[in-house]
């Protein structure tokens, strides 16, 4: 059975992300694009992340959720 999304905010996707070695490349407003080799892509600092959000964003991070729970 796949492993079930957690509920979490954009500062703690963040920092899992970064443990992964992803860079933060800049921040504006209340978005922080992140990089790594050839994905970048952006992680609202919202409370709560939606879980299509988190999704999408794991899938252009390609990190299965599975890695993405381990690093939180």
């Amino acid at each position: 059975m796949p492993e079930k999304l957690p509920v979490v905010s954009g500062k703690e996707t963040i920092k899992a992300l970064v443990k992964m070695g992803f860079e933060v490349r800049m921040g504006r407003g209340d978005h922080v694009v992140l990089k790594k080799d050839h994905r970048v892509f952006v992680v609202p600092l919202h409370g709560t992340l939606k879980k299509g959000t988190l999704r999408k964003i794991l899938k252009q991070a390609e990190i299965s959720v599975e890695e993405f729970n381990h690093f939180l």
